[in-house]
């Protein structure tokens, strides 16, 4: 009788190692939990973009980079429905050029550029001052911090930095838009 109980109790451990064995790890890099821009809901990002290619982006509406909104929205919408996704994270680190009120600036990203990728929470993305998200972004990147708004990072399915693009880059740039293309079919 003790035979059987120390078998069935092996028989179920087994089972619940091999359970968690099949929950993907989150990636180090998308371990954060966000709330959404002007509201209360929050994401995990791990479990809501694990295995997409993700483009992390620190934006700002009242920035001469701004109309990147469009080629991040352009982006998203071609890329979106073979599992990539952007994420926009404001930030008034660099000239203080973003609005001080969520709503003001997910009205301004709706209203004027049409964005219906992802936007969350205002944020520091500066060397320094930088959340855990970019803190984590740039290190993986050899220190590689935002100097400005619009710097984009890209992740590839499995969570892991694969690019990292200054200002100047625009977001539908040949380079930017031929590594999204080969992280989807990798």
């Amino acid at each position: 009788m003790h035979r059987f109980h120390f078998a069935l109790c092996i028989v179920g451990a087994t089972i619940a190692m091999s359970s968690e064995a099949a929950e993907p790890k989150c990636p180090a890099l998308l371990d954060h939990t966000v709330r959404q821009l002007a509201g209360e809901q929050v994401d995990r990002l791990c479990e809501t973009y694990q295995g997409q290619v993700v483009m992390i982006v620190n934006t700002a509406s009242k920035c001469g980079f701004a109309p990147q909104f469009d080629g991040l929205e352009s982006l998203y919408r071609k890329y979106k429905d073979q599992g990539f996704a952007v994420l926009g994270f404001p930030s008034a680190d660099f000239g203080g050029q973003e609005y001080a009120s969520e709503q003001e600036a997910a009205d301004f990203c709706r209203l004027t550029y049409g964005v219906q990728f992802p936007m969350y929470a205002t944020t520091h993305a500066k060397k320094g001052k930088a959340d855990p998200l970019f803190q984590g972004l740039a290190q993986a990147a050899k220190g590689d911090y935002p100097s400005w708004n619009f710097h984009k990072y890209v992740l590839n399915r499995n969570g892991e930095l694969i690019g990292s693009f200054g200002s100047f880059t625009g977001p539908t740039s040949s380079k930017i838009e031929t590594l999204i293309q080969s992280a989807l079919d990798g």
